[in-house]
């Protein structure tokens, strides 16, 4: 219905904030478009600046936030009253036009709001979470309760052939009526004020569940001892030493966050520490304590069945499907169980290679370590022999390349001090067009860990992309990391599986900056599509042009040696039954816990038994246990969705099949298509057709399974 600001994890949207730009409607026609509205605050007001005007970071203040949140409240509030106030028959101009055209003042508070909250996580902006959280689902749910805005738009969907509406108003029509429908519009007075309770309930269990994750992964645990880190990498051992500084602390600190607890599992000789820092990990939420996330889980799935069975749905999940591409949970589940079974199978087989090297059974806190093991004996393939050649600078130099290769875009840094940013590590680039040098966005990278940083890697936009009467505005969007920075003077080295999730997310900010849609609300992909454009960007990492010219040893300056490269093809499937089996099984389970009328009441004991369901093998943890899923639990947004990674994969291993194809990974035309077909379109068109159209045909799971190394018969 408005502008939606994207908040993309490496696992898709984490949240949704509704936007929009500002106008009054007047009686007999379209509304007209007059200057800004001021409302005297800075961070709703248009912002000021270069790129037509930037967020004010260094303005930021929790009261200064608070006022522009309520302000925006305000004047979408008038907005929305202009619109159902004309006393003229709805028309698309009038009615849906105008509604594009709200919300604008919210939309960057909302942004700002998103990225203090999330980014910054201090005590003060936690509160400001707990306090405005339930007042803006308040204030959307205003809207979408509002009878008189729902029967004009009722009325203009309905007359739209009539109307002669064009292809992108008629979808914009059909997807706000049936959006408002979804989300209770249809609903009556005792319905809506029973679901604006639930909405409002669910706000308040979303920010509990997140701020007590955060809280459990702001726990450490601390080394004294040289050989409790013995194996360690040197640049591990020297950021787990900085760690520990940072904190005037002597020896080594390893944080409760997967940057720095993978490291340590895959390459820590103490097999006991080990199991201290794995057990810490996995059960971030699940301790018992104020932190414990069981409860709030338990309250969140029994509101979400409540409003499942208000809106008329079977389940929370057939209610999440309904705008999807799968459509229906055994759709989903028919294609996590075309993957599961070889999958298992694959972990089986890895497990029984590790056992023989480890001589013991291979416990969780073992996969890690032992398949590294394997791995070097296997293929003499070190992980620590590739790190020296990823180097952080270098390698966003090098998704550059690639996004100028492709699409022609470019990445010019603005020096520091030009543009404010929230955090002094922020930095940022102009991006431009090669061809005409137009200029598309700002990028924002904020690169590293710290407190009160919520873990994980996300993609947001501050500013989407909208043609709104013939005024482009242009992108502004952020990709977010969790690196531990290195020491001082020293270069930050990272993992391959690393430089994959950096490439990833710069996936996500590809899609936005450039999008090229009229209308704000059709910016917007459906959930099992929104990681198909960033999955497929991890595959250009290992392309000869990226590693010719970025993957260069950080200290000799030589390009990756052929016999390296060589092994990294050979081991190109290695690992990938823990792979699949760690990221599925989460998935799994949450399309199980969702995928039923009675809401469960015990979440540790459900996970236990959904896994025995399916056969989980024992050496295994889910990549999200329950306690600390934040993808289910901080936002409806992947709660029975978290199977889109696999539905996005089909499409992106179809797709890079499509540039092999061609011979070329930077063919010039496939990439062409690509953008104008997929990338650039949004929403406007159905997005299984702009597939089809793309590829000549539906996704191929096949090229999942190769891609995998598992059998396609």
């Amino acid at each position: 219905m408005n502008r939606r600001q994207m908040i993309i994890t490496s696992a898709g949207v984490l949240a949704v904030t509704a936007t929009g730009c500002a106008s009054t409607a007047a009686p007999g026609g379209p509304a007209p478009t007059p200057g800004p509205v001021l409302v005297g605050n800075v961070l709703a007001d248009p912002w000021s600046g270069p790129y037509q005007g930037v967020p004010p970071w260094d303005q930021v203040t929790v009261d200064l936030l608070r006022d522009a949140l309520n302000r925006g409240i305000d004047v979408q509030r008038a907005e929305v009253a202009a619109i159902v106030g004309n006393s003229e028959p709805a028309t698309f101009d009038n009615t849906l036009l105008a509604l594009e055209r709200s919300g604008e003042h919210l939309d960057r508070a909302g942004s700002i709001f998103g990225v203090m909250a999330g980014n910054i996580g201090t005590p003060e902006w936690q509160a400001l979470n707990r306090e405005m959280s339930p007042i803006l689902a308040a204030a959307s749910d205003e809207i979408t309760f509002n009878d008189a805005l729902f029967q004009r738009i009722r009325h203009v969907h309905e007359t739209a052939a009539a109307a002669g509406l064009t292809a992108p108003q008629a979808r914009l029509t059909e997807r706000a009526y049936q959006r408002l429908v979804r989300n209770g519009a249809a609903l009556d007075a005792a319905g809506k004020e029973e679901l604006g309770r639930i909405n409002q309930a669910l706000s308040n269990a979303f920010t509990s569940f997140q701020q007590k994750v955060v809280a459990d992964e702001q726990l450490f645990t601390q080394f004294t001892a040289e050989a409790e880190v013995a194996g360690l990498p040197d640049s591990n051992k020297s950021a787990a030493a900085d760690a520990a500084r940072s904190r005037e602390m002597d020896g080594w600190v390893i944080a409760n966050t997967r940057s720095a607890v993978d490291p340590f599992l895959t390459f820590a000789d103490d097999r006991a520490k080990r199991e201290v820092i794995w057990r810490k990990f996995v059960n971030r939420g699940d301790n018992g304590d104020a932190n414990d996330t069981n409860a709030t889980i338990a309250e969140i799935l029994d509101l979400r069945a409540q409003r499942a069975r208000l809106l008329g749905y079977e389940t929370h999940a057939h209610w999440r499907m309904q705008d999807t591409m799968a459509g229906t949970p055994q759709a989903a589940m028919d294609l996590m169980m075309r993957v599961w079974p070889p999958a298992v199978a694959r972990v089986g087989e890895e497990v029984a290679e590790m056992r023989e090297v480890a001589g013991h059974d291979i416990e969780p806190w073992d996969y890690l370590y032992y398949l590294e093991k394997v791995r070097k004996a296997r293929y003499d393939l070190d992980q620590n022999d590739l790190k020296p050649y990823f180097e952080l600078t270098a390698m966003k130099r090098g998704m550059f390349y690639m996004a100028e290769r492709l699409y022609g875009m470019v990445f010019t840094p603005i020096p520091d001090g030009t543009i404010p940013v929230f955090n002094p590590d922020v930095k940022t680039f102009e991006v431009t067009d090669r061809d005409t040098g137009r200029h598309i966005g700002v990028f924002y990278s904020d690169d590293f860990a710290r407190s009160g940083k919520r873990s994980g890697a996300w993609m947001t936009t501050y500013r989407g992309h909208s043609n709104l009467d013939g005024h482009e505005t242009n992108v502004l969007a952020s990709n977010n990391n969790n690196f531990i920075k290195a020491p001082a003077g020293e270069p930050l080295l990272i993992s391959l599986d690393d430089t994959q999730t950096l490439f990833h997310e710069f996936g996500h900010a590809i899609h936005y900056l450039l999008s090229n849609v009229s209308y704000p609300s059709l910016g917007g992909v459906p959930r099992d599509f929104v990681e198909y454009p960033s999955q497929v960007h991890e595959k250009w990492v290992l392309t000869q042009p990226i590693l010719d010219q970025f993957a260069r040893h950080h200290a000799t300056g030589e390009a990756m040696p052929q016999a390296l490269l060589d092994k990294i093809e050979a081991s190109s499937t290695f690992a990938e039954g823990y792979a699949t089996v760690s990221y599925l099984s989460s998935a799994l389970v949450d399309m199980d816990l969702h995928n039923r009328a009675t809401a469960v009441t015990d979440p540790n004991a459900f996970e236990r038994e959904s896994l025995d369901r399916i056969g989980m093998p024992r050496e295994i943890v889910m990549r999200h246990r329950l306690p600390q899923f934040n993808h289910l639990f901080t936002s409806d947004a992947y709660s029975a969705g978290y199977y889109s990674y696999l539905w996005s994969e089909v499409m992106d291993a179809d797709t890079w099949a499509a540039f092999m194809e061609a011979g070329d990974p930077f063919d010039p035309e496939t990439a062409r298509r690509f953008k104008e077909i997929i990338l650039a379109p949004g929403n406007t068109t159905d997005r299984a057709e702009a597939y089809r159209q793309f590829r000549g045909r539906n996704p191929d799971v096949t090229a999942l399974l190769r891609t995998r190394g598992f059998p396609t018969g």
